[in-house]
């Protein structure tokens, strides 16, 4: 953090600057507060000169309307966004967004003052970054804004601050003809091959930030610099100075073959199971670092506003009587690029053009770009000499010319790794950098503008990482290079524009990860058309495209109020309500649009809601059978327990079928104690539990029968699921938990079926299956089979005589889900996170697949489209769906629910729900409608 210089803007709509937070290839970023009420915020304001080009214009305001969208957990929520130029006589278009100011180092910095960071450290960070790309990749898109830059290091854990290509850049130049060329300081395998982006591309690169934290170095800087690329693309990464414990879901990441790299919610997992925030309760911070958040806080607090005058300065975005939006409030709202609203990652929703091998530039064609790439360090401090993941200082000889575009001043601060060298201090004779330290001190926080900072003492930390040489190209030092395509999904294609003379070009060259800089050769254009060229009109709209393997964008999605307990209960209702049940309230939500119907407290703490006919919603609350109005939630019908059941406690639902529901039921009541024997005493009498098992029509609200069974454990209702429903009788197994001792110890410890006649309620009989447990899950079909997991392995039974049909063999160490009978299948469920089908007449095994969800577990819960074509697959970790016939993985989900950094840690697994072709996907608060097959 600097003071300001004087050609920075003062003001940025009801934001006025107090200072320099860094500076990066497209943009400044400044700490501002609202003089009104106080709220700091960190303002990201583009370059001008960058600015001016209409593409950067289009896709800076889609990355901001991605960081909308992401807004929340570890994503500052954004406060206000510049307004556009009001005619195009206005200049520049003042590009800013706002968020909110969290005290936080930047990863580069972070590893400056500390050096390697410690485990645990490592862990918060990659949890928190992958849970981010989880909510990214699950939208079908691919974030590509990581950087050490990007990554803030937060009291309360990491902040991510940049989403897309642009936030990430090493370097950005505008060129003639309104070319952009951007430089990313990374390449992946893929992106050396020549493929295209995708959510995998995200997981390498966090691998190597993460290698980075916890060495200080990237795990590819070995070797001559000309090697780069081929090390990249074939070399094994070198791990040796990462903890061990830390190598593997690191070295994973880093897999070569996009496909063998683990999905993001996957690397949440591993790293925190307990998630980022939990893992960084009560403090994740060393002492070095977690005293310079502290400084950089106090600091900012004790920045005083400039004076009035200030205001009004000639380069303030939005103040009054400037070149900007005469009195914009920079309130959300800006002209919204067609096409770019959909997922999180605008920038990856295009398709790429690329074009190959253009070495020369022309009017509309490809600049060859032999810029270096230096990161500059905007707080006054020595330079460094470090070798993170995207930046390298640059030895002697190496440093190329700056463009002329950038030219640098003479009041600009020194250069620090990682830097755009157009914006780096002048080098010392020879080309070389100024000599510094490789983890400079925090230098005093305010320098007046262009002044020059002391030489102070290293802060601390290992010594220099050598820095690795740029090749000599043809076109002098650090150019000439083979320049690596990086097929980056293009912006928009623009609407044709006949009075248009002027074109718009973005080239997008990549670093190489050791932060070795590889230019010339082809890059990717983006843009649209023949000619990967775009006018300054407003593009045209297009089709997202869906990664492989992505989840679908969903029809819609509804969060429970804060303010309200996350909802116990979900149910589907007529294809028309997805109703919830709280423990203040129940409420309704459209299944068209996801936005709340009604709420009515009388239904608190109810059960799942059922269909009661086709004009009224039933829910069973603790005390009550309610009957809801489905356009508003008014309660039609009531019947209390105490006056239909003879003061019955009711329990759980057993299951329904149609208007039938069956439930379990008890009271106590007084037995009287025996006669004694002659000369003896008379015993007291014993108040014992009595229950029943019960069937209700909730149509005509009519009980139709009772049938006394055994009591259960304390309070003494037992707590029974129905199995399987045939047409003269149901099958009933009853919950472990609800078990007395002395049950489990006369079944010997198996468990059983009873068996209760439809019309009547009559016990039929109980059996016994094999060696089923009273806790193996158990299901049967109509046609009298009983499907239970034995043992690790799935065996179905004749249910009328428990004679055994077939066994299918489990996997060592797992046990078997509950199955889901549908047509000749029966898919299965094992704790090994494996799914499968097998067929229901000889138990041939059809397929079975793993969800990648770290093993062990519990099973994961399995629910079918209404089509019966998705299988799809729910547990702690992420929903994967599969093709049902065939295994076919086709998407998984994983998102961070309502979790904030300082709130709880959202620790529920996934339920899913199905409803014609759409799959309600719910995990606590926060709810998803997806389409399926």
């Amino acid at each position: 953090m600097e003071a300001l210089r004087q050609d920075d803007p003062r003001r940025f709509g009801r934001f006025t600057a107090l200072a320099r937070f860094d500076e990066q290839a497209s943009a400044v970023r400044y700490v501002a507060r609202d003089t009104a009420s106080g709220e700091t915020a960190l303002v990201t304001a583009a370059r001008p000169e960058l600015a001016a080009v209409p593409v950067f214009s289009r896709r800076f305001r889609a990355e901001a309307r991605t960081a909308e969208r992401l807004a929340g957990g570890w994503v500052s929520p954004p406060l206000e966004t510049g307004k556009a130029a009001g005619t195009p006589g206005d200049g520049p278009e003042p590009l800013w967004t706002a968020a909110g100011y969290v005290a936080a180092l930047p990863l580069d910095e972070a590893v400056g003052i500390a050096g390697p960071l410690p485990e645990r450290v490592v862990r918060v960070l990659g949890a928190g970054i992958a849970e981010t790309l989880s909510r990214v990749h699950a939208t079908g898109a691919a974030l590509q804004g990581l950087a050490p830059g990007t990554v803030l290091l937060a009291a309360d854990g990491p902040r991510l601050t940049a989403f897309g290509p642009l936030g990430a850049a090493a370097s950005a130049e505008a060129g003639p003809e309104d070319r952009l060329s951007v430089r990313l300081g990374y390449l992946t395998p893929e992106q050396i091959a020549g493929e295209e982006v995708s959510a995998a591309s995200d997981l390498f690169v966090l691998g190597l930030l993460l290698a980075y934290a916890a060495t200080g170095a990237t795990p590819f800087t070995e070797g001559p610099a000309e090697g780069a690329s081929r090390r990249i693309a074939e070399d094994e990464p070198e791990l040796d100075g990462v903890p061990q414990e830390l190598r593997e879901v690191i070295a994973s990441c880093l897999a070569k073959d996009p496909a063998e790299r683990p999905s993001a919610g996957t690397v949440a997992a591993e790293l925190a199971l307990e998630g980022a925030a939990g893992l960084a309760r009560g403090g994740w911070l060393p002492e070095p670092l977690a005293a310079a958040v502290a400084d950089q806080e106090a600091r900012v607090r004790a920045l005083e506003v400039p004076a009035a005058g200030g205001a009004e300065t000639p380069g303030a975005y939005g103040a009054p009587g400037t070149d900007g939006t005469p009195g914009t409030a920079g309130a959300p709202g800006t002209d919204r690029t067609p096409g770019t609203d959909g997922a999180p990652g605008a920038a990856g929703t295009f398709d790429a053009e690329e074009a190959p091998g253009a070495e020369t530039a022309g009017p509309g064609g490809i600049e060859e770009d032999r810029g270096t790439t230096r990161f500059l360090n905007t707080g006054p401090r020595p330079p460094r000499n470090d070798t993170p993941t995207t930046q390298l200082a640059l030895p002697q000889g190496a440093a190329a010319p700056p463009p002329p575009a950038l030219a640098p001043t003479a009041q600009q601060t020194p250069a620090a790794p990682g830097t755009p060298a157009a914006h780096s201090a002048p080098a010392a004779p020879g080309g070389a950098p100024q000599p510094g330290h490789p983890y400079a001190a925090p230098a005093a926080p305010y320098a007046a503008p262009g002044s020059v900072p002391p030489a102070g003492p290293p802060h601390g930390g290992p010594t220099p990482y050598p820095a690795a040489a740029l090749p000599a190209g043809a076109g002098g030092a650090g150019g000439g290079g083979p320049m690596v395509s990086l097929p980056l999904p293009p912006a928009p294609a623009p609407a044709p524009d006949p009075g248009a003379s002027r074109r718009t070009l973005l080239t997008i060259a990549a670093a190489a990860v050791g932060g070795l800089v590889v230019g010339g050769g082809a890059m990717a254009a983006l843009g649209s058309g023949e000619t990967a060229a775009a006018t300054d009109d407003k593009p045209a709209p297009k089709p997202r495209r869906t990664l492989p393997g992505q989840a679908p964008e969903p029809r819609w999605t509804y969060t429970h109020p804060a303010s309200e307990a996350p909802p116990l209960t979900a149910a589907v209702w007529q294809d028309e309500l997805l109703v919830l049940t709280g423990e203040s309230q129940a409420a309704a939500v459209d299944l068209r649009t996801g936005k709340r119907r009604w709420q009515r407290a009388d239904a608190a703490k109810g059960q799942a809601a059922l269909a009661a006919g086709t004009d009224l919603v039933f829910v069973a609350s603790p005390t009550e059978f309610l009957w809801l109005a489905p356009k508003d939630g008014k309660v039609v019908h009531r019947v209390r327990y105490t006056e239909a059941f003879d003061d019955l406690a009711v329990g759980p639902l057993a299951g329904s079928s149609g208007p039938v529901i069956w439930f379990t039921a008890s009271h106590t009541v007084t037995a009287k104690a025996p006669k004694p024997k002659k000369g003896k005493k008379k015993g007291k009498d014993k108040q014992v539990p009595e229950a029943f098992f019960l069937a209700y029509d909730i149509v005509r609200r009519k009980e139709l029968w009772r049938t006394p069974v055994p009591a259960g454990r304390a309070p003494g209702t037992p707590s029974y699921r129905v199995a399987a429903e045939r047409s003269a009788d149901i099958l009933v197994r009853q919950r472990s938990a609800s078990l007395t001792p002395a049950e489990v110890r006369a079944a010997k410890r198996k468990g059983s079926v009873r068996s209760f006649d439809q019309k009547t309620g009559k016990l039929l009989w109980t059996k016994q299956y094999g060696a089923a447990t009273p806790e193996a899950a158990t299901a049967g079909d109509e046609d009298g089979t009983l499907y239970a997991a034995v043992g690790t392995d799935l065996e179905a039974f004749e249910a009328d005589t428990a004679k055994p049909l077939w066994r299918v063999e489990g996997t060592e160490g797992s046990v078997y889900g509950t199955p889901l009978i549908a047509g000749p299948l029966v898919h299965t469920t094992e704790s090994s996170q494996s799914v499968g089908a097998v067929e229901r007449e000889s138990g041939r095994l059809v397929w079975r697949r793993s969800t990648e969800v770290p093993a062990p577990g519990n099973a994961p819960a399995i629910t079918l489209s209404s089509s019966e074509k998705t299988l799809i697959a729910a547990d702690a970790v992420q929903v994967t769906a599969f093709a049902a016939d065939s295994g076919e993985r086709l998407w998984k989900f994983q998102d961070i629910g309502a979790a904030e950094p300082k709130g709880a840690t959202v620790s529920a697994p996934y339920r899913v729900l199905t409803v014609g072709k759409t799959a309600i996907v719910q995990r606590e608060r926060s709810f998803y409608a997806f389409p399926v097959a």
